[in-house]
Order: structure tokens, then C-alpha cells, then sequence
């Protein structure tokens, strides 16, 4: 299946952020600030992030290619190309690839106090990636 193309900056020789590969895909950073993050992720077809939720950030997602699912406090929305989907703070949410689709790309913008890969807490994960009960 098909992945989006090459970076665009890439084909006029600038910088390309590094990817961050995942078991559903991957990720990577293309702005970042003070209070800021803006992030490009990818789901590989039939594949879903964690149900997971932050509680030092809010996100906004934007749907720029592909199709799935979206889940946000245990509301579902198609998503299509031009999908939008606020995820305020403590929201537990997840991003799915319909597994007949050529994946899904989001535009992921977080904003709060802390944007760190560790501020994830996940309910339910496809890779076993839980956090042991303590």
C-alpha cells in the first residue's frame, strides 16, 4: 500500500523532519513552540493509535488524507480529508485506518503545558504497550 509521498521541502533540498516509526505507523514534528507542537502522523491501513488520553495537552486533529475513524469521549466520526476533531485535555480519543483505505495522514496540533511522548495514558493498545496495574 501506497505511503505519502516524499516530503516536499525534501525535493528543494530543506531540512525533512525525521520520521518516528510506530506499530500503527509513524510520526513527525514539523513546528514546534513554547506551548506549541504541530505534528504529521500516519496510520498504515487497518491499523489504530492507543485509546489513550493527555493530561497536559489538547489536540487538534485534521484529516488531510485517506479514511477511518475518529473517537473523542466516546463519540465515533468518519474521517475523510477535511475532518476536523478538537481533543480537549483528559479527552480519551483514538485515530483508526479502515484497513481498505490507503492509510490515514493527520495534521496533529497539540497545545498545553507539557508536549511529551510520556504524557500518554493508554486504556486499550493493539501492540502491547499498556502500563503494568500498580
Amino acid at each position: 500500500t501506497p505511503q505519502p509521498g516524499p516530503h516536499a521541502d525534501a525535493e528543494r533540498g530543506l531540512p525533512v523532519p525525521p520520521r518516528i516509526d510506530r506499530p500503527w505507523g509513524w510520526f513527525e514534528t514539523l513546528a514546534e513552540g513554547g506551548d506549541y507542537r504541530v505534528k504529521r502522523l500516519y496510520l498504515n491501513p487497518g491499523r489504530r493509535i492507543s485509546l489513550q488520553r493527555h493530561s497536559h495537552r489538547s489536540e487538534h486533529w485534521v484529516v488531510v488524507s485517506g479514511s477511518g475513524l475518529l473517537s473523542c469521549d466516546g463519540e465515533t466520526h468518519a474521517a475523510m480529508p477535511g475532518t476536523v476533531l478538537f481533543i480537549p485535555v483528559a479527552a480519551i480519543h483514538r485515530a483508526e485506518a479502515h484497513a481498505d483505505a490507503d492509510g490515514l495522514e493527520i495534521i496533529e496540533v497539540q497545545r498545553g503545558s507539557w508536549l511529551s511522548e510520556d504524557d500518554i495514558e493508554r486504556f486499550e493498545d493493539d501492540f502491547g504497550r499498556l502500563a503494568p496495574a500498580a
